[in-house]
């Protein structure tokens, strides 16, 4: 069974959550904790069981409750958001008054928090398709509000609608030189939580990684 992550940990205090690098005209690019190195990353990848893609016969979102409470009137949402925007300010209600996100996957930089979604980078349909499904509610809960690894991203929201529940065979973020950091992603959530992965995933996340 996958390792359950702690939801609630001791970077609870949201200004500690994560790690920034620099980004075009003064805005930060998110960089979620965990992002394994290529050589790590190909690792992975070669640790992966590869399998075709189970069932989605009892499937639904609401099987993956999200957005968990992180304290301090926050959920989880709210901390990525906290975590990867510059300049953040938040109510007592922890959602944003103030800020700017600039979403990695097509270089865009918005300022309303209803402009950005948060990404499951391996989206909750995937996981259940290739492991999730024998899971139990509290393992799926901590999958959805991973904090501790690369599994939640700031982006900006028709970009994540467009991806879906689709895997890097069939979706790969429009910004090119983010696909390496998006398979080492991608490939240290499957690996964390043993899920398995298809041919087709395979070969296009080992043409990604060549991009590193």
């Amino acid at each position: 069974m996958p390792t359950i992550r702690t939801l609630r940990n001791s970077l609870i205090a949201l200004g500690a959550i994560g790690v920034l690098t620099a980004g075009s005209a003064g805005v930060a690019t998110a960089e979620p904790p965990g992002i394994p190195d290529e050589a790590t990353a190909r690792n992975q990848l070669a640790a992966l069981t590869v399998a075709a893609d189970g069932s989605m016969a009892g499937y639904d979102r609401d099987r993956f409750p999200h957005w968990s409470s992180q304290g301090d009137n926050c959920n989880t949402r709210e901390a990525v958001l906290k975590r990867d925007g510059t300049r953040v300010e938040t109510g007592g209600d922890c959602y944003p008054t103030s800020g700017s996100w600039r979403s990695p996957y097509d270089g865009a930089t918005w300022t309303q928090p209803s402009d950005v979604d948060i990404d499951h980078v391996v989206p909750l349909a995937e996981a259940w398709r290739t492991g999730a499904a024998d899971w139990t509610t509290t393992e799926r809960e901590a999958f959805a509000n991973d904090l501790d690894g690369p599994q939640l991203i700031a982006v900006t929201d028709n970009v994540n609608q467009e991806k879906g529940d689709d895997g890097p065979e069939a979706w790969k973020p429009s910004e090119t030189g983010y696909w390496c950091t998006y398979a080492s992603m991608w490939i240290a959530v499957k690996h964390e939580y043993r899920l398995t992965t298809s041919g087709a995933e395979k070969a296009a996340l080992t043409a990604m990684l060549d991009r590193c």
